[in-house]
């Protein structure tokens, strides 16, 4: 099995817009999201991708086939994962460690990254995804952030 992250081009907005929905679909269950009177999940973000230098997309994919995305912005000197997706048919097979490690690979130093605390699959993948967090610290709005370093000796990255 053959995990890489592929950068997300203008021209292939539309599909990850397409992801985004499967992933605020599973979210809606977590955070309450409610529906447009289109049928679809707002996502207000998803433009800044494409106009910021700080922001970056990527498409997740196994054996060359679609299998999530991961968003990514720099701020406050460390870059931090904006939203982390995978679909259930590629979920508990590894992928989404790979793809987390390729991710922290591509720029070494200080990382952060938020997740819900009521997602209790999220807590225990990005916990064992970075076994060994700088710091943790509870947010207010029932989130929880992890700081790290991206080194190989932190992250395990051949």
């Amino acid at each position: 099995m053959t995990v890489e992250l592929t950068p997300v081009t203008e021209a292939d907005k539309p599909v990850l817009a397409n992801l985004m929905q499967l992933y605020l679909h599973d979210f809606s269950e977590i955070r309450g999201l409610s529906l447009s009177p289109h049928g679809t999940f707002a996502y207000s973000y998803l433009d800044l991708y494409f106009l910021y230098e700080t922001r970056e997309a990527f498409f997740i994919t196994v054996d060359d086939e679609l299998a999530g995305f991961a968003l990514t912005r720099f701020a406050d000197d460390a870059w931090t994962v904006a939203e982390f997706f995978v679909v259930r048919r590629h979920r508990r097979r590894g992928v989404a460690r790979v793809a987390a490690k390729c991710l922290f690979a591509r720029h070494p130093g200080p990382w952060t990254l938020d997740y819900d605390d009521n997602n209790t699959a999220a807590a225990a993948f990005w916990h064992a995804a970075v076994p060994e967090p700088i710091d943790a610290g509870n947010l207010p709005d029932s989130r929880t952030r992890l700081r790290s370093w991206s080194g190989k000796e932190v992250f395990g990255i051949p």
